[in-house]
């Protein structure tokens, strides 16, 4: 099921509250892993939306699959992004609430899907390029800092 595009066809454009999960996938260098995302050509996290019936770990687990190949373990919470607001390209409206996650991957390789997807790379935390929005700006300040349990 669709959860947001069943949400939409209900309210239409309207601002709606949409539930994320993310992972910042950290490899044995300590290289974290970005994508470029197909929908806006820019580098972020991997993660995604929630849908019904699903947890919040089992939807960054899921959506970090969909979008790199990799399986991954979740080590702990980095913390939740509930103040953002975006507009998306279409005229839809949302705050959206990002669960964040540090984790490891444990089996899979890097797929590059060429949809959600155009490029992976593993790069130094410090040294990372501008991420897509202030969101992910801030998971990947929170995950310089080593913080556990940020609430923003």
């Amino acid at each position: 099921m669709n959860y947001i595009k069943m949400i939409r066809n209900k309210v239409g454009s309207d601002p709606i509250i949409l539930n994320f999960a993310g992972i910042c996938v950290v490899n044995e260098k300590g290289q974290i892993l970005l994508q470029k995302r197909g929908d806006c050509n820019q580098w972020g996290f991997p993660g995604g939306a929630m849908e019904i019936g699903e947890s919040l770990a089992e939807c960054a687990k899921r959506e970090v699959l969909e979008e790199t190949g990799l399986h991954v373990e979740i080590d702990y919470l980095i913390g939740v992004y509930s103040n953002y607001f975006t507009t998306y390209s279409n005229g839809d409206q949302a705050q959206t609430v990002l669960h964040f996650f540090k984790g490891s991957p444990v089996k899979g390789s890097l797929n590059v899907d060429g949809v959600e997807t155009v490029e992976l790379a593993f790069v130094d935390p410090e040294h990372a390029p501008p991420l897509f929005n202030q969101q992910h700006m801030d998971c990947l300040a929170d995950y310089r800092s080593n913080e556990k349990g940020r609430v923003r």
